[in-house]
Order: C-alpha cells, then structure tokens, then sequence
C-alpha cells in the first residue's frame, strides 16, 4: 500500500557527512510525523530525529548540533543530513513515517528498508 524507499547510505570517514533521503510512495493522502531510526547489531532500535508535518524537530542528544532532519511535504519526503559523523553513528538506519492513506482510513506505520552507514576512524 505505501513504500518507504531509503537513499543515501554508505561509508565515510570520522569527520565527515552523509545524507539520508526517505521517499512515500503509494495509496497517501497525508503523511504526519517522520522520524529517522538507527540500530547497530546487538542494540535496540533508537530514535535519532524526528519532524511533525509542520516541521517541528526533535533530536536525540548524540547528535543535535550534528544532524539535521527536514522534509519535503510536497515529495512525502524527510531527509537526515549527517555532519560531523563519528563512529559510534555507525548503524542501519530506518525511516519511519505515520501515514494516512485515505480520508475514512486510520493512520499507519510504515518503515523503510533501511540503509547502512559506517563510519571509519
């Protein structure tokens, strides 16, 4: 019914940037919050950032001032620009949106696929 295709992932070096994109596509009428998720093997999925469809961010504490999230509502899209990466964000990472496909219709989860990123010291 609906997709979440990621994009961006790959391996940089301490110190450098990434950016992840997240495109809906599919049955929308409307997609309200977005968030990007990451886990590394053995650990629990955690919440990096998310936006609400006005835009409002929150971040976790070990990456504000280093991460940006933003989004276009126009492309159902929501983006993590990645800047001064370390190697503890080393992770898959996985977008989340809470969509609503129809007018009569409840909101619903969706993920993404997920994308690698690694960072090398």
């Amino acid at each position: 019914q609906v997709q979440l295709v990621e994009s961006g992932g790959g391996s940089v070096q301490t110190g450098g940037s990434l950016g992840l994109s997240c495109a809906a596509a599919g049955r929308i009428l409307l997609i309200n919050d977005m968030d990007w998720y990451r886990q590394a093997p053995g650990k629990q999925r955690e919440l990096v950032a998310g936006i609400t469809r006005g835009g409002t961010t929150n971040y976790a504490d070990s990456v504000k001032g280093r991460f940006t999230i933003s989004r276009d509502n126009a492309k159902n899209t929501v983006y993590l620009q990645m800047n001064s990466l370390k190697p503890e964000d080393t992770a898959v990472y996985y977008c989340k949106a809470m969509v609503r496909t129809s007018t009569w219709g409840s909101q619903s989860i969706y993920w993404g696929q997920g994308t690698q990123v690694t960072v090398s010291s």
